[in-house]
């Protein structure tokens, strides 16, 4: 199993109150999602994040294909950083870490993500040419929704 990573460091015009406070909310998973992800969740208790916590999503990551992905938030350490995990969906493996440092004017985020795709060579392929592009998109579209959020006050 070939196993990917992705990373991603954004600065946040926040506390670390404010930032930890939208980030570890399941609510706002959908403002920092492209639509095109037709990303909705399906099964959620409304509580803020806590380790155990599972939540269930439909998301078209590719042709408009429906797909359940549900994901286990594993880690929880208050203002530093959480970890979500899926238990069923498109990946072999997908573990996300989330860090949150205070800085002098804001907070850096970071963002590691490993993950691996199923069906040995066809997979590699398909990171290759589609996921690994598609996880940069989302990314990107995350980044940008960050900026507008946070950054242009």
């Amino acid at each position: 199993m070939k196993v990917y990573s992705k990373k991603s460091v954004q600065h946040v015009n926040a506390s670390i109150e404010e930032c930890w406070a939208f980030f570890s909310s399941p609510r706002n998973l959908q403002k920092m999602t492209p639509k095109t992800m037709g990303f909705e969740i399906t099964d959620f208790d409304g509580e803020n994040m806590y380790p155990g916590q599972i939540i269930q999503y439909k998301v078209s990551p590719l042709f408009g294909i429906k797909l359940i992905w549900v994901t286990e938030i594993t880690i929880v350490e208050e203002q530093r950083y959480f970890v979500d995990e899926q238990r069923f969906g498109p990946y072999t493996l997908w573990h996300h870490k989330h860090f949150f440092e205070p800085t002098e004017n804001g907070v850096k985020m970071t963002d590691l993500v490993h993950y691996a795709i199923p069906f040995g060579f066809i997979g590699r392929m398909m990171n290759a040419l589609v996921v690994k592009n598609k996880l940069n998109e989302i990314f990107e579209y995350r980044a940008n929704r960050v900026n507008e959020i946070f950054n242009s006050k």
